[in-house]
């Protein structure tokens, strides 16, 4: 097939990149080519920022797509763009949007595509929404072919799932870990949650991609075990060789919060328990199976990232603010014990 992904080298896309180039099929990447040297042979980059939809138009002019893959879609003008510049000129569409999206608090922890889509707490998960319903309503008025799809908490080999981190990223809660200092840990640790890695997300989006009852779909494709956030965090500690000391703290202090936006991230999404039915996209799909389970994924991800220097970005403002926050609550438990 003839395919162009928005995107195409994240935490998400990338994997999907890798099987499509080895199974043969022709893969454009519309994107601003910084992450080029990393592709498989083969894969064509269109070097343009899509935001530029004057350019986009006229790099694309005269191309049909099987299928368009949209990974960087998140809010609803970038998917309004999307439509003028590929309505008739692809049989499929699939839009990334999120399993955020999903109701919060659920009225129930197994969620299905049928669960509603409501969520008050985080405006990344209420702007995934609206570009559903755009595409939707493009969907139904005028035969746009779309398909959505809901990952969650999707990880790669540069990338380690955790609950509270900072803005760059995981690296210095890891580092916290191995020298010993405390860990914030949303809850008491025991509240279940899915990671799913991307290169199980990949097969079920590759068996997608040309599925004709796929079009006017959603679905979400995520791992079918949940693990607990203490599994989480001691699989990373385990994979260090040393011993986790987790500090915890309701979700409610840390979106209490001004420095970081913990309310979308933890009351918005994972200090949720959720269990994923992945039984409509393994219908489409039937092979699809993940099978890289949490504590193996962590194992790779930790020892992938210890070994690359580069995936070890330091944040010692998100540091400096875990040293104080824990002080300052461990100072207010100690005042209240008292009294």
């Amino acid at each position: 097939m003839k395919i162009l992904f928005i995107g195409g080298t994240g935490t998400i896309s990338m994997a999907i990149t890798r099987q499509l180039a080895a199974e043969g099929h022709t893969l454009y990447l519309l994107n601003r080519g910084t992450r080029s040297d990393e592709l498989p042979e083969g894969v064509q980059v269109i070097r343009c920022d899509i935001s530029d939809e004057d350019d986009a138009a006229e790099k694309l002019r005269g191309m049909e797509f099987d299928c368009v893959g949209e990974f960087i879609g998140f809010v609803p003008e970038q998917v309004e763009r999307d439509y003028r510049l590929f309505r008739g000129r692809t049989k499929q569409y699939i839009y990334i949007s999120s399993a955020s999206a999903y109701q919060k608090p659920a009225k129930s922890h197994i969620i299905t595509e049928e669960t509603p889509l409501e969520n008050p707490y985080w405006e990344y998960s209420r702007n995934k929404i609206a570009c559903e319903n755009f595409l939707m309503e493009m969907y139904r008025a005028n035969c746009f072919p779309v398909t959505i799809v809901r990952p969650s908490h999707t990880y790669d080999e540069r990338s380690i799932p955790l609950g509270v981190h900072g803005n760059a990223g995981s690296w210095q809660v890891v580092r916290r870990i191995i020298d010993g200092k405390p860990v914030i840990i949303h809850g008491d640790g025991t509240s279940l949650w899915t990671i799913t890695h991307n290169s199980d997300f990949a097969k079920a989006y590759v068996g997608l991609i040309g599925n004709p009852q796929a079009i006017g779909e959603a679905f979400h494709i995520t791992s079918d075990e949940s693990i607990s956030w203490n599994e989480i965090y001691n699989a990373i500690a385990d994979t260090l060789g040393v011993k986790l000391h987790p500090f915890y703290a309701s979700s409610e202090t840390l979106a209490a919060v001004s420095d970081y936006d913990f309310t979308g991230s933890l009351i918005g999404d994972k200090a949720n328990s959720v269990s994923f039915d992945n039984s409509k996209v393994k219908r489409l799909v039937p092979g699809f199976k993940a099978e890289v389970s949490a504590r193996e994924g962590i194992r790779k991800t930790v020892s992938y990232v210890l070994e690359h220097p580069e995936f070890q970005t330091e944040d010692p403002a998100f540091d400096k603010w875990c040293d104080a926050f824990i002080a300052a609550v461990t100072k207010f438990r100690e005042g209240f014990a008292v009294t």
